[in-house]
């Protein structure tokens, strides 16, 4: 397995839409387990292939405490969504960063698991929010585009500025 660059805010690639997996290779299954390391790496919950700069529909996520209950979707699709919960966002795209987010308080989701089974759950609470941030990615979306643009912008320049500095340190 190996660790994975994870692209930040406001890279443009962040906005490219994932295109569905057509069969769950070893390929796919490799992707998913360097993703998994990855974001383990980053203290992250979810982490999806656009944000390694792979344009296919995947993603990863561990809600656990133990970090010792990995979960991965192929192709996942949202197929109903009820209620509404406000929770606190952060991004591995957008580090240091938070905002709270109106997202659906239950959905049920199907998509194919690390084997190519298909599959459908209801999830409600965290896991209902991270999945939803997750499929937001795959669909060229980011949390920050449910701010304002004024707060948008000032999170983009203070990254920018960020990455400015810490290429002129490595360099």
């Amino acid at each position: 397995m190996s660790k994975l660059t994870i692209l930040q805010y406001p890279d443009p690639r962040l906005r490219r839409v994932a295109r569905p997996v057509d069969q769950v290779g070893e390929l796919e299954r490799t992707l998913a387990r360097d993703m998994l390391e990855t974001m383990y790496h980053a203290h992250g919950i979810g982490l999806a292939a656009t944000q390694v700069n792979r344009d296919i529909r995947l993603f990863v996520m561990d809600l656990s405490e133990e970090r010792d209950q990995p979960q991965v979707l192929f192709n996942p699709e949202i197929l109903d969504r009820s209620g509404s919960q406000v929770c606190e966002e952060g991004c591995l795209s957008v580090p240091g960063h938070y905002a709270e987010v109106t997202r659906a308080e239950k959905i049920s989701v199907r998509g194919l698991d690390l084997d190519g089974e298909p599959f459908e759950r209801e999830v409600d609470g965290l896991a209902a929010v991270c999945i939803q941030h997750e499929i937001d990615h795959l669909d060229g979306k980011m949390f920050v585009d449910y701010l304002s643009p004024l707060k948008r912008r000032m999170i983009g320049k203070k990254l920018r500025k960020q990455q400015g500095s810490r290429e002129k340190v490595t360099a």
